[in-house]
């Protein structure tokens, strides 16, 4: 038994990850579909999400399948789609001119 946890644990830490994409408009579709792409945590047409290859996870996209689409994401892709984000507070805390 210990072995077989020991398994399952290791195979949890290399799980991938999912590039979640919102493709239509949650505007008339049940109230539960659109709290799912809340959660997925989409706002409108266009926008992605990197999520994290779980069960809980694909059980929300299993919800709302024809307003979402998935790829897997690979490390290649991980790191295409977090370079360049900063954090708002760093680009926009600054004020390097000085206004007065």
């Amino acid at each position: 038994m210990a072995v077989a946890k020991k398994e399952t644990k290791e195979s949890a830490g290399e799980q991938g990850s999912l590039l979640v994409t919102q493709v239509k408009s949650g505007i008339g579709t049940k109230p539960m579909h659109r709290g799912t792409l809340r959660a997925l945590g989409l706002r409108k047409i266009g926008q992605s999400n990197l999520l994290p290859d779980r069960p809980e996870i694909r059980g929300m996209i299993a919800r709302v399948p024809h307003l979402v689409t998935v790829e897997t994401a690979g490390a290649g892709e991980l790191e295409r789609y977090t370079a360049g984000r900063s954090r708002r507070s760093d680009t926009h805390g600054s004020n390097e001119e000085g206004t007065n």
